[in-house]
């Protein structure tokens, strides 16, 4: 079975967020929350040259996710054709039972809607033979989506 991963070469990241701001754009999500979380530490001289370390955490599309064993309706959902963990916005009931069970507490609440978002690495995007938002939103091509 094949499974997608998002890699980050911290090289070539310029710190810029346009990952962030791309996937709150095409996933519409409201004031304060990230579906995929660009982190930058402060700068640090290294031989001269100012550097940052980066990384960009969404969620991981786990092999046997928690989550969707927790989840009282069935809303959140591991596709067995490639592991693409999501959430059934209509079936959700915003109960956060999978926000506790995930180790990393990837899923979000969206007071505005009741329920539950997390990363689907933009499935309706990769269905199409498209990458996700975040990735084509990286003009450095720092962000990666790569089969596991």
């Amino acid at each position: 079975m094949s499974r997608y991963r998002l890699k980050l070469n911290k090289k070539r990241c310029i710190h810029c967020k346009a990952c962030e701001v791309h996937c709150k754009a095409k996933n519409n999500t409201p004031k304060g929350i990230k579906l995929g979380v660009h982190t930058s530490s402060l700068p640090e001289m290294v031989d001269g040259v100012p550097r940052m370390k980066a990384s960009y955490q969404c969620c991981y599309h786990c092999e046997n996710p928690e989550c969707v064993d927790v989840c009282p309706t069935e809303a959140m959902i591991r596709r067995e054709s490639d592991g693409i963990v999501y959430v059934d916005q209509e079936t959700c009931i915003g109960c956060e039972a999978c926000v506790d069970a995930c180790p990393w507490h990837i899923p979000t609440f969206n007071p505005d809607t009741g329920t539950v978002l997390k990363c689907d690495f933009c499935m309706d995007r990769v269905d199409a033979g498209l990458l996700p938002a975040c990735v084509t939103a990286c003009t450095t091509h720092a962000l990666s989506f790569t089969k596991k």
